[in-house]
């Protein structure tokens, strides 16, 4: 297991010779062996093309490539870790909330309104949030951050989830997305929050929400 929570705020990583972690730039606490970090413009796994979500998002700092031979205590601005594991399925994950994942990972871009139609461009442009959200693919370990913790909400064909774009942590599973608004166009101007937005997740999956709903 390359990711190893230490606390609610801190997760170690184990890296090995021939294998290879990315992670935000500022997120390494600590590290001991043999261990290099150097920036990865290429975006990782998924080529240049997956750091467009990151750009879009005002993320143009590139991800950091961790190889080596020892651990990493890896954390950032004293926000919740959560490490996820992936068996071969897709992870959707905000790319502010992305804190390291495993080089075995296909990293990619997905534009989170894409099945909600323009409620997606209205969300960007109200809420603050970004329009994508980065995809990571296969078999791995990521970890995420979130403000006050993370819950994970089952996803079930006779039992939608709708959830305030702003706690929105990342989803996986066979899932769904369409978001919308219960105002008119006049209303949703300086509201980007629950009672403006519901992003509604169907299907079969998972999805993580943070206990706050403050932007990291």
């Amino acid at each position: 297991m390359t990711f190893r929570e230490i606390n609610d705020k801190m997760v170690e990583a184990t890296v090995a010779p021939g294998q290879r972690l990315f992670s935000q730039r500022g997120a390494m606490l600590a590290y001991k062996g043999e261990v290099s970090f150097t920036p990865n413009v290429a975006g990782g796994q998924g080529g240049i093309m997956s750091m467009i979500g990151r750009r879009v998002a005002d993320e143009d700092t590139p991800l950091m490539s961790v190889e080596g031979n020892g651990t990493v205590l890896f954390g950032h601005g004293g926000h919740h870790v959560q490490v996820i594991h992936l068996a071969g399925d897709t992870l959707c994950v905000e790319a502010d909330r992305l804190l390291a994942f495993e080089g075995t990972l296909q990293q990619g871009t997905m534009f989170l309104g894409s099945q909600g139609g323009v409620m997606g461009m209205v969300r960007g442009q109200v809420s603050g949030q970004g329009l994508f959200t980065t995809t990571l693919k296969g078999h791995g370990a990521v970890a995420v951050m979130a403000h006050g913790g993370v819950f994970e909400l089952p996803i079930t064909p006779q039992r939608p989830v709708h959830v305030d774009p702003q706690a929105y942590v990342a989803h996986h599973g066979d899932v769904r997305n369409k978001l919308s608004t219960a105002l008119g166009w006049r209303d949703m101007v300086g509201r980007g929050s629950g009672e403006a937005f519901q992003l509604e997740l169907s299907g079969n999956g998972a999805v993580y929400v943070q206990a706050s709903e403050e932007k990291l």
